[in-house]
């Protein structure tokens, strides 16, 4: 059944911010609680607490300390979407978020998406005002376990060091 979604969280950055690392639209999971990548199998938490060697946040605030002491900024590709649950490949109707706003506010120097969608929707509908290319990293949604291993997650995931330090 698809709803009519208005992206409810704020994007996390900060003037130290040196990535930005979009998903498409937050889950149910992740509305419910308040924060991005909220799904207990979401493995995006271990691998960002492993790649800066912070212990794993449990708390949404110790997700946003993370993401702001290891520069990397969190938002979505969408502001808005129709979608079935947390079924990316369900959107409809999509408005993005205003990304080039956010770029023009800080220093950060490079865009990651996670999973192919946000990176097609971003090439599609942010790109052009932004003048950024994005870098497409794998989903670290559970659906995405058979094709990732959290080993080749955390291999992919290690370009974020580059540009964080």
């Amino acid at each position: 059944m698809s709803a009519l979604v208005v992206h409810p969280l704020a994007p996390v950055y900060d003037k130290n911010s040196r990535v930005l690392v979009l998903g498409t639209m937050p889950s149910p999971k992740s509305r419910e609680a308040g924060f991005y990548y909220s799904h207990p199998r979401n493995r995006f938490w271990r691998i960002l607490s492993e790649l800066y060697g912070a212990p794993l946040p449990l708390t949404n605030a110790e997700k946003r300390s993370l993401l702001l002491h290891s520069r990397v900024a969190l938002w979505d590709v969408l502001h808005s979407c129709e979608i079935d649950g947390a079924d990316d490949a369900s959107i409809r109707r999509p408005v993005p978020n205003d990304i080039a706003g956010l770029l023009r506010e800080t220093g950060i120097r490079a865009v990651f998406t996670t999973g192919a969608k946000a990176a097609a929707l971003y090439r599609r509908l942010c790109r052009k005002a932004t003048g950024v290319d994005a870098v497409a990293l794998p989903s670290t949604s559970p659906a995405n376990c058979r094709n990732w291993t959290y080993e080749s997650l955390l291999e992919a995931y290690r370009i974020l060091r580059s540009y964080t330090g």
